[in-house]
C-alpha cells in the first residue's frame, strides 16, 4: 500500500432512502438522500441527492424526483450510475492519481443479478475494486461487534427499503431473513391509512414526517398528536386535521408485524447454542428505522429477549464497510462473492 495518505478507500452504504459514504482517514463525508431528479424530455439529470430530495412531490410537470433503489436493490440501474460517480467524485480529492477501493453494504437478500448491477455501477463510477458486504455484517463490523468470534449476534438492521435479520458467527451469517419492509412501507401505510380513514391525500414526505414526529410501534406513556395538511379527495381542496399517534400505531401496524414475525422466524432457525448467547447479549437493532419509537419495547414485549438500539444507527453500514476496505485480510471471509475475481 504504497501512499496511504493518497488512497482514496471508501466505505458506501447504497441505502434504499440514503446512501452514505465513509472515507478513510477523512470521516463521513456524503450522507444524503438516494434520490436523482430528471426532465422528462431530455431524459437529462437535473439534481442529485438533498437537492433532488427537495423536488420529491413538488416538481414541475417537466422535472421528476425518482429514488433509483427500491427496497434495497436497483431499480433504475442508469440513475444509479450517475448517482455513485456523482457522490463519489464528490469525495474524491486525488481522483486524477488513484482510483478508490470500494466495500458497498447491500441487502443479505441480494440476487446475484442485483450485485452484478452494483458492482457494475461501481466501476463505471470510476472505482478500482469493488467488494460487497450484507448489510446486517457490515452494521455488526460497524459497531465493533468482533463477528470472528464463535459467539453468536443477532443484529436487525431495519432501513427505507429493507428490514435484515442476521444472527452472526465466526465471519459469517448463520441464519438471515431478509424482508423487503422498511420505512418506505410504514410511510406508504401511513398514506393509505389517512386516504381511507379520512378521504386525505398526502404526499411520501407528509408521511414521513407524521411517522418521525408521531408514530410508534408501542402505546407511548403520553400519546401524541399533530396537525397533517393534504387534499381533500372529496371536496378536491386542500384541507388539515389533527391526528393522534394511537391512530399511526394502528396504520403501522401490519408493516412492523412483518418485521417482528421475521425476527421469531430467525430465533426459531437460530442453533441452540447461539440462542443462548442472544438470550445473554440480547438483540442489537440498528438501520435509520430501528429509531421508530417504541419499536424496542415492541420487539421486546414479542420476544422475551433483551434489544438494545445502538448509538447512530444511520451511519453503522458505512463506518463498517469502511473499517472492512482498511483491512480487506482480516474481513475478506465476511465479504460476498461476486462471481468475479478469485480471492
Amino acid at each position: 500500500m504504497g501512499f496511504p495518505f493518497l488512497s482514496n478507500d471508501l466505505g458506501i452504504d447504497l441505502g434504499t432512502a440514503n446512501t452514505l459514504i465513509y472515507v478513510r482517514g477523512r470521516g463521513l463525508l456524503i450522507d444524503e438522500p438516494s434520490v436523482v431528479a430528471i426532465d422528462k424530455s431530455t431524459k437529462k439529470v437535473v439534481a442529485i441527492g438533498l437537492e433532488a430530495k427537495r423536488m420529491l412531490g413538488r416538481t414541475p410537470g417537466e422535472i421528476e424526483a425518482i429514488r433509483p433503489m427500491k427496497d434495497g436493490v436497483i431499480a433504475d440501474f442508469d440513475l444509479v450510475e450517475q448517482m455513485l460517480k456523482y457522490f463519489i467524485r464528490k469525495v474524491q480529492k486525488y481522483r486524477f492519481y488513484f482510483r478508490p477501493r470500494v466495500v458497498i453494504g447491500v441487502p443479505s437478500g441480494i440476487t446475484e443479478v442485483e450485485k452484478r448491477a452494483v458492482v457494475d455501477s461501481a466501476e463505471s463510477a470510476g472505482v478500482r475494486e469493488v467488494y460487497l458486504v450484507a448489510e446486517p455484517m457490515a452494521s455488526a463490523i460497524g459497531m465493533g461487534i468482533p463477528v470472528n468470534e464463535p459467539s453468536g449476534n443477532m443484529v436487525i438492521d431495519i432501513g427505507g427499503g429493507t428490514a435484515e435479520i442476521a444472527v452472526l458467527a465466526l465471519n459469517g451469517m448463520v441464519c438471515d431473513m431478509s424482508v423487503r419492509i422498511g420505512g418506505d412501507e410504514m410511510d406508504e401505510a401511513i398514506v393509505s391509512y389517512l386516504k381511507k380513514t379520512y378521504n386525505l391525500l398526502v404526499g411520501e414526505s407528509t408521511a414521513e414526517q407524521i411517522k418521525m414526529q408521531i408514530g410508534s410501534a408501542f402505546p407511548l406513556e403520553d400519546e401524541l398528536e399533530m396537525e397533517v395538511k393534504g387534499r381533500d379527495l372529496v371536496a378536491g381542496i386542500p384541507k388539515t386535521l389533527r391526528i393522534t399517534s394511537t391512530e399511526i400505531r394502528d396504520a403501522l401496524n401490519e408493516p412492523i408485524s412483518t418485521i417482528i414475525e421475521a425476527v421469531k422466524q430467525a430465533l426459531e432457525q437460530t442453533p441452540p447454542e447461539l440462542s443462548a448467547d442472544i438470550l445473554d447479549k440480547g438483540i442489537i437493532m440498528t438501520g435509520g428505522s430501528s429509531q421508530l419509537r417504541g419499536l424496542d419495547e415492541r420487539l421486546r414485549q414479542e420476544t422475551n429477549l433483551p434489544v438494545n438500539v445502538i448509538d447512530e444507527p444511520l451511519t453503522c453500514v458505512a463506518r463498517g464497510s469502511l473499517t472492512i476496505i482498511e483491512d480487506l485480510e482480516k474481513f475478506s471471509p465476511v465479504l460476498m462473492s461476486t462471481g468475479r475475481r478469485s480471492r
